[in-house]
């Protein structure tokens, strides 16, 4: 696969990072179509265990997505700041603190924002769990499985050969 194709494949998959973010846009399916378009192109043993582990895993995500209580965006105060707060946290945090880091990364995000437009800590806090219940808990399930996809791939891409 060329350098403008793997750089087209990156694209489709932060596309579909931001995707995850954004309420009616199929994030989590233009990640897996990404991977898909990959691994058609390289076919080898390691560009289909990772086809075959994020459908798998996307699949689990959206089981997980539907017993989790439904989104309520309206109501609770989510801003666009704060799903860009939340949405930097969790990508800094799944860097910074390996995998696991985005969980933390995504929660702080959220605090942050709230911090910030509330001014004080109990208020801000009694928001972040309101938030979280309200639509940051799938939110957060879809955001840390798309990041384990797109940093398999980039482990695959950089190291794989």
């Amino acid at each position: 696969m060329g350098v403008w194709q793997l750089l087209l494949t990156a694209m489709v998959m932060l596309l579909g990072l931001f995707g995850v973010l954004t309420p009616g846009v199929p994030g989590t399916w233009l990640v897996w179509a990404a991977m898909l378009w990959w691994a058609l192109h390289e076919r080898n043993g390691l560009a289909w265990i990772l086809l075959v582990s994020s459908t798998g895993l996307l699949l689990l995500t959206q089981v997980v997505v539907w017993q989790l209580p439904p989104r309520r965006f309206r109501g609770v105060g989510i801003t666009r700041r704060m799903v860009a707060y939340a949405g930097v946290g969790a990508f800094l945090g799944f860097f910074l603190v390996p995998v696991l880091g985005a969980i933390p990364g995504f929660v702080g995000g959220v605090y942050l924002s709230e911090r910030l437009r509330l001014g004080g800590h109990g208020q801000a806090g009694a928001s972040t769990r309101a938030v979280m219940r309200a639509a940051g808990t799938s939110v957060l399930v879809e955001l840390f499985s798309c990041l384990l996809i797109v940093g398999a791939w980039a482990g695959a891409v950089f190291w794989g050969g």
